[in-house]
């Protein structure tokens, strides 16, 4: 698990590549789902064909855009069931700006 540091009030965007065992980019038969944790423990949920912030950019590969309008560090992960099961998390820090602060 890795992570990036951003500014408060940056666009983050957080992306998921479900693969096969063998580590080939695959789309799912079932759910792709992703969950962010603010630094509040808000958690914020999204599923793939029915929340538009999560986005499928190419096989196997989807994304959301989070507004980092906090400063602490957000967890997130995206997971998904079926054909192509896989979890994946990391997080990122945001941080008010020198000039802000």
């Amino acid at each position: 698990m890795s992570g990036k540091i951003y500014t408060v009030g940056d666009s983050v965007r957080c992306t998921g590549t479900l693969k096969t065992s063998t580590g080939v980019k695959e789309d799912t038969t079932g759910t792709v789902t992703f969950k962010v944790k603010s630094p509040a423990g808000v958690v914020t949920t999204y599923v793939y064909g029915t929340d538009a912030e999560l986005v499928r950019s190419a096989e196997g590969v989807y994304y959301v855009e989070v507004d980092a309008a906090a400063w602490g560090v957000w967890n997130y992960g995206f997971s998904s069931t079926g054909s192509a099961q896989a979890a994946q998390e990391s997080w990122f820090e945001a941080r008010r700006g020198e000039v802000f602060a």
